[in-house]
């Protein structure tokens, strides 16, 4: 019986350390872009991106959670803008607009707690023939967080469609408004 369980107990501590040498081959730079061309101009849709009120209009994180805690502070748009939130089902977390050229590109930083290191968040806007091409993109690193390591391959499948989802209602709204 002692020797089953001392097999067993080294059989698990082999694959512990098989699958913690994988996760340190992971890479530790994650990136996810997608991007949706809009029938509207670059000013209509950037209003909608750089104020983070704007976004409960089209985000499907803050719809995923309607009892989702949302604070601002900082401006209303723009750089310096702050958007913090509490959500049992989408986490804990906040973003920070520091980088704006108008109606052209914002970016952001993007943090949730226990998650290490932010993301930086960036939406680009390019007039292309009466349509705007809207490219949201995330761009990280998982350094100094195994967490982190092991979703950094899997980033793209797990926020792409999140980003997909969150352009075409904000293609909706803006060619709506």
């Amino acid at each position: 019986m002692m020797k089953i369980l001392k097999r067993s107990l080294l059989l698990l501590l082999g694959i512990f350390l098989i699958l913690t040498a994988l996760v340190f081959s992971f890479p530790n730079q994650y990136g996810v872009s997608r991007s949706i061309n809009i029938k509207a101009s670059p000013d209509k849709i950037y209003a909608l991106i750089a104020a983070p009120k704007e976004w409960k209009k089209w985000s499907v994180w803050n719809q995923r959670d309607p009892n989702m805690e949302m604070k601002y502070s900082g401006p209303e748009s723009g750089a310096g803008a702050i958007w913090d939130w509490k959500s049992a089902s989408q986490g804990n977390g906040g973003m920070k607009f520091f980088a704006v050229a108008p109606n052209q590109a914002i970016t952001y930083e993007l943090h949730f707690e226990g998650m290490g290191k932010p993301s930086t968040g960036a939406f680009t806007l390019e007039n292309n023939n009466g349509l705007t091409q809207v490219t949201w993109s995330m761009t990280g690193t998982s350094e100094g967080n195994l967490m982190m390591k092991y979703f950094a391959p899997f980033m793209d499948k797990m926020v792409g469609p999140d980003f997909e989802a969150g352009l075409k209602n904000l293609k909706e709204v803006a060619e709506k408004e």
